[in-house]
Formats: structure tokens, sequence, C-alpha cells
């Protein structure tokens, strides 16, 4: 996974920033989905790779609960975890349990999707 992440990056498009972030999301039944990072010069247009991801993967029929693991690469040598725009979409479609993979050239940490949104919002709370 961590090869076709790096691969991936050179899609992506951060002229402004120029922090590059792939992603890949596995369903259940073994597809994958990938997303970069679109960045614009109105900084509210820019699409994360992991919504773009996630989205692709909405258009081609997958709802909340089809979802296995989400895989995250950035440019940088230091992790950088899913901003909160993303995980309040990834709270939308996928479990607490889920697996989300981060990674940089060097480095890979893994953590629940619970443990990196501890206080959730969702339809419970409307």
């Amino acid at each position: 996974m961590k090869e076709k992440l790096k691969k991936l990056l050179d899609n992506s498009y951060a002229p402004y920033s120029n922090f590059k972030v792939s992603s890949i999301i596995v369903t259940k039944d073994g597809k994958e989905f990938s997303g970069v990072n679109v960045e614009n010069a109105s900084y509210g247009a820019t699409i994360c790779a992991e919504r773009n991801a996630l989205l692709s993967a909405i258009t081609k029929g997958y709802r909340k609960g089809d979802f296995k693991e989400i895989h995250v690469m950035n440019s940088s040598d230091k992790i950088a975890f899913p901003c909160f725009v993303c995980r309040q979409v990834l709270i939308e479609f996928l479990t607490p349990d889920t697996k989300v993979y981060l990674y940089t050239d060097k480095k890979q940490e893994t953590y629940t999707l619970k443990e990196l949104t501890p206080h959730e919002f969702n339809e419970e709370n409307l």
C-alpha cells in the first residue's frame, strides 16, 4: 500500500502549500479508491485526499459501513492527521473501529477512527 500511495502523491495538485497528500480507501469487498489533495487559489475550494478517495467510492455506489480501512500519506517527514473536515466526513461513512493508516516516506502509524474522533458529531446529535 505504501508504494501505491507514494506513486499517487505525484498526482497531487499542491502549488500553494507544496504539501502533497494521497489516500486510498479500501472497501470490505476489496476494492480500492484513490484520491489526492487538489488545492485552489481560493483555499476553501481545496479538496483533501481523504474526501476525494471516499467520495469516489460513494459515487460508485458504496455506502456507510462498506469500508474496511483508509490509508493516507503526506509528502513531509512528519505524520499528518486528517483535518477535522475530513474526520467529520469519515464519521459519516466509516465505523468507529475502522483502521486509519498514516504514512510518510519513513514512518507509519495506525489508529482507529474512534481514536481520532473521541467525541464525534453524528446523526444522534441532530
